[in-house]
């Protein structure tokens, strides 16, 4: 008697999208790195924040406040606005990222 394989279709699933804080992370040592590499500690110390802290930010393990973002912003010589823009420009340039093709839908809790 033949056996036959059990044949299951490879489904290639969507690469999962990077969090916010991570993009943000890149983006702030982008800008840090191309000011005359500055170290973490001269760019925490003008942003009002420990060094340790600004370095987990960087890395996109803390979610910092948007006062802290702003803070960082104006540490590195550039602006709240600026600085959103350039993240979710480099959201859109991500490989395998798409504009969301419908209508979005959002929750509000009572």
């Amino acid at each position: 008697m033949a056996e036959y394989a059990n044949v299951v279709p490879l489904r290639r699933e969507p690469p999962p999208e990077p969090l916010w804080r991570e993009v943000l992370g890149q983006r702030l040592r982008t800008l840090r790195l191309d000011q005359r590499e500055e170290t973490l500690a001269e760019t925490a110390g003008r942003a009002g924040i420990s060094p340790q802290y600004l370095s987990e930010i960087e890395r996109g393990r803390k979610e910092p406040s948007s006062e802290m973002i702003a803070a960082l912003a104006g540490a590195l010589g550039t602006t709240l606005t600026v600085l959103t823009e350039q993240v979710s420009g480099d959201l859109r340039r991500l490989p395998g990222i798409r504009p969301s093709s419908g209508p979005v839908m959002l929750s509000l809790a009572a």
